[in-house]
């Protein structure tokens, strides 16, 4: 008989409530055994329940740029703290079922509009996020690609390996992805 493949969930914990996470990991499983190997940490609990999380400090100066067809919005975090931003909208016009010419010329002004989404995301990117900055991402993965792409020349970020989920680039999405990237994200097995 095979085993199951044992799951993982991840959690975000915020950076600032860490200690008092482990506490109350401590207090539902039991005093767990850390082992630390370089940056990860991991607690294994006496009930078998097991966290693992990458150790260290969060960046305190980073870019956020969250897009989808039909808005954007772009950050610069100073101090773990929202400093410019810029939230823009453009219509990208949806799929049609209509076939033939019509089709083609619906998928033509679809694809003007999503360049003219990324052109102006990307000059919103410029102008707030310095250049060899850390950026966190956030939305349509191939559309932020082709914003990066877009960025002037000489002008390049690094993309942060954590993925922020979004599901309207607003400012309220903005402000929740600032504590999501400085946050601790917690690998838990089932039993956690």
């Amino acid at each position: 008989m095979v085993e199951p493949a044992e799951t993982t969930r991840a959690v975000l914990v915020a950076y600032e409530r860490l200690p008092g996470w482990i506490e109350r990991f401590s207090a539902r499983h039991g005093e767990p055994l850390v082992v630390r190997d370089g940056s990860a940490v991991t607690l294994t609990a006496p009930d078998g329940a097991v966290a693992s999380y990458e150790d260290g400090v969060p960046p305190s100066e980073f870019g956020i740029v969250l897009v989808r067809r039909g808005g954007y919005t772009v950050g610069h975090v100073v101090d773990g703290r929202l400093g410019a931003h810029k939230s823009g909208t453009r219509y990208v016009q949806g799929q049609t079922k209509a076939g033939g010419w019509s089709q083609q010329r619906y998928a033509r002004r679809r694809a003007n509009q999503a360049d003219a989404l990324v052109e102006r995301c990307a000059e919103e990117v410029a102008r707030l996020v310095p250049a060899g900055s850390l950026v966190f991402g956030g939305g349509d993965r191939p559309l932020l690609g082709q914003v990066l792409e877009a960025l002037p020349h000489g002008h390049r970020l690094t993309l942060a390996p954590r993925w922020l989920p979004v599901k309207e680039p607003r400012f309220v999405a903005l402000e929740r992805s600032v504590q999501d990237a400085r946050a601790y994200e917690v690998h838990l097995n089932a039993l956690a």
